[in-house]
Parts: structure tokens; sequence; C-alpha cells
């Protein structure tokens, strides 16, 4: 029988991921543009860190992780999300005490729904969070650093929806006006809300079921509660995204799918991939690293799904930049192919960046001449026996009618690098 994928844990085949590793690279070349420093963290950590810091009322914890107990007893879960690593990491290796970070990790994350397009069982994110910072400075550079990205690769099929969840208190305020609203019109909501209204009720507004948006559209709104700390401060972000240019729309309802949200929230989102709209999401989470055991530390971070990253930049007519080899090299007759290893080490070593494909698995000329064609090489550098008696190589130009010719094996790195530019 022949072996399967899992459901929902997909290959990523070479076909998309040229396509992958070009999106990867320009935008971690942003990001560190920015002074963010990588960190690598581990998939597996202990189930209480994402109870304790998503919370337990959400459809992560209650229904989606991954969740196992080792040989220990221990119970272990495959990280749903990373913010939480990067605050454990930091607390754990004293990152934190007296510092600032800025952060950013890229990596599978798990979780068990249902896949559908753009939403899978294991997909990738990538993250950058700041921690020690308490403006809405950071804030704004964070968002600014994501309209970058979609600057440079040309995505214009998305808009900056923007919120303010305001502190702790101001959200108990506003809870409390929720629960008596939304008991108000028990009788209409739908069991996930019911189970939720005692609970979380900020997470009702978070509701995709469409029979309840009539309800959710009546409900209170956030920023009509914020303390006046957290209004001084959305009103000075709104001024930094204004000044830079950056628009947005504000939307009330917008509340994040995790609980250690508080003052800002933002989601960039598109109506190019259907039902997934959201494709790189954040805000701040004040108090996350001491509820994890940290000292009070102010933090601030956005997370972008590299699925829906790639086909949304499909959607826009992006393409990334061909990744076949520049040269293929053709090698007929005896000694030709040792001679060939050679010369490919010292292109490698000469010319940088330049890719090079040696014939392997022998075969005639007019074969090799036919995989040469099939590599999409711009030249194949065709080594023969009398080629190697005149210390000369031919090169032949695969893209062009131009004709074959031959150089010096001494000239062939140098005439390659004018070649191709």
């Amino acid at each position: 029988m022949k072996p399967k994928a899992i459901r929902g844990m997909n290959d990523i085949l070479p076909d998309v991921s040229g396509t992958w590793r070009y999106l990867e690279q320009v935008v971690q070349g942003i990001v560190q543009s920015y002074g963010y420093d990588e960190i690598r963290l581990p998939i597996l950590e202990f189930t209480e860190l994402f109870q304790r810091s998503i919370g337990e009322v959400t459809d992560i914890v209650e229904k989606e992780m991954y969740t196992f107990e080792d040989r220990n007893g221990e119970s272990l879960t495959m990280r749903p999300e990373a913010t939480a690593s990067v605050v454990r990491a930091g607390i754990t290796n004293g990152l934190l005490h007296n510092q600032r970070q800025k952060l950013w990790t890229l990596g599978p994350m798990f979780r068990y729904e249902k896949p559908q397009k753009g939403r899978y069982r294991q997909f990738h994110q990538l993250n950058v969070e700041a921690l020690g910072y308490t403006g809405p400075d950071v804030d704004a550079e964070l968002i600014l650093m994501s309209a970058r990205m979609w600057r440079e690769l040309g995505i214009s099929k998305i808009g900056l929806e923007l919120n303010s969840l305001g502190t702790g208190d101001a959200r108990h305020r506003y809870r409390e006006t929720l629960v008596e609203y939304f008991s108000s019109v028990k009788s209409q909501l739908d069991q996930d809300s019911i189970r939720r209204l005692e609970r979380n009720p900020l997470r009702i507004l978070d509701s995709k079921n469409p029979e309840m948006q009539a309800i959710i559209d009546a409900a209170p709104v956030m920023l009509d509660y914020l303390d006046a700390e957290s209004a001084d401060h959305f009103e000075e972000l709104r001024a930094l995204l204004d000044a830079a240019g950056i628009d947005y729309t504000l939307n009330p309802r917008l509340v994040r799918g995790l609980d250690y949200y508080n003052r800002t929230v933002f989601e960039w989102v598109t109506d190019a991939l259907g039902s997934q709209g959201a494709v790189c999401s954040g805000g701040r989470y004040d108090g996350l690293v001491e509820k994890l055991g940290g000292r009070p530390t102010p933090a601030v971070g956005w997370a972008m799904g590299i699925e829906r990253f790639v086909a949304l930049f499909a959607a826009c007519g992006g393409e990334a930049p061909a990744s076949d080899a520049d040269v293929y090299l053709v090698a007929v007759g005896e000694g030709t192919l040792e001679r060939a290893f050679g010369l490919a080490e010292t292109l490698r070593d000469t010319i940088a960046g330049i890719r090079v494909e040696v014939n392997l698995g022998g075969g005639s000329f007019k074969s090799q001449m036919k995989r040469a064609n099939n590599s999409n090489a711009e030249f194949a550098l065709v080594l023969g026996e009398q080629e190697m008696v005149e210390e000369r190589i031919g090169i032949k130009p695969l893209r062009t009618r131009e004709e074959q010719y031959s150089v010096g094996l001494d000239e062939l790195a140098t005439t390659l690098a004018d070649k191709l530019g």
C-alpha cells in the first residue's frame, strides 16, 4: 500500500518552493532592515504555556491543539502559534530584564481544524515581535514594515483594519456591558456564543457565523469604552500612520482570536482569497510576559501565514525570479566528466551566485543537449575529448539563435561572468 500524507499537512513541491524561498528572503531582508534579529524556537512546548497565554476559552485551546503525554507523563503541545514561545524563550533565557528585544521567527505551526484553501493543519508563519517598548511608535513601525512588504512585492489587493482593545480595566467595563447586551438577546445566540457569554464575551464579536452578524453589529463598541491612556495611545498611533501615508479602516469589531491582546490590534485583509481574508495580523500584548511569570514587559508584534502570503502574491500577478541553472555542462568522451566536475567547482568558486548543473548519468551528445535545453539554462557548456586536448570549451546559447563558439578554459569564468551580467 502506498504511503499517504496526513490530511491537512502538505508537501511543498519544487514547482512552488522557489516562490516560497523568494518571498521568505524578501521579507526577512525587510524585517532585518528594521533592526530585528532572528530567534529559532522548538516546535514542542509544555501545554500549560498555551493554556495560560492563548486562553482556555478559545477554539485553539479547546479544539485545535495537538496535545499528548510524553513518556514522563508531561503534557506537551505542538505549537499552534509562536508569540507565546517567543515570550517563554525571552523569560527562560534572560532576554527581557532591563532589555529591549526586536525579534523575528519563521516556522511551522499546528492546529487540528478542518483543512481548506489557505488553512491547513500544518501551516507556516512568520512572527515579528518587539518586547520592552511602550509607545505607539513601535506599533507604527511594525505596521510600516508590513506595508513595505506589500509595496516591494507589488501586492495591491490588501487593506489595513485597525482597532484598540484598551487596558484590562477598560476591557472589564466593556465586558460587563457586552454580557448585559448579549444576555438580552440570548435566545438568538448560537451555541458557541452562549458558551462564551459568561467566560469570554469578547470572543462572540469574532464569530464567523453569518446568522450572528446582525446581533454583533448592534453590540456596544469597544472604542467608546477606552480609558484615557489607551485613547491617547491610539490617537498617537493613528497620527503616525496618517503622517506616513498609510491608509486604514477603523474596525471596532476586530478583537483577534487570542486572549492576550490589549490596546492596538490590526489586520491586513484581502478579498482576493475568498473567505480566508486575514493575511497578516497583530497587536499589543503588554500583560503576557508577566502572566507567564516574567517581569512586567510591554510587547507588540504581528504574524503572517506564509501559505496565504504565497497565494496572495500569485493572485496579484507576482512571479518569483527563475531558479533554473545558468549553465548546463555537457561532457562527452573519456575523462571529460572528471574535468567537468572540476570546471563546475571553479565556476562556483569564481562567479558569485552562479547556478551550474553538470550532466549526470552519461548519455550521447544528443541526449545531453536535450537535457540542457530542458534545464532552462542560458548556456550549454560543451566539453569533449578534442576540447580537452585544446584546453578549450564550447559555449552554446540556448535561449537565442546565436551560434556555438569556443573559448579557452582559462577565459571561461570571465566570459560567463560578462554574459550573465
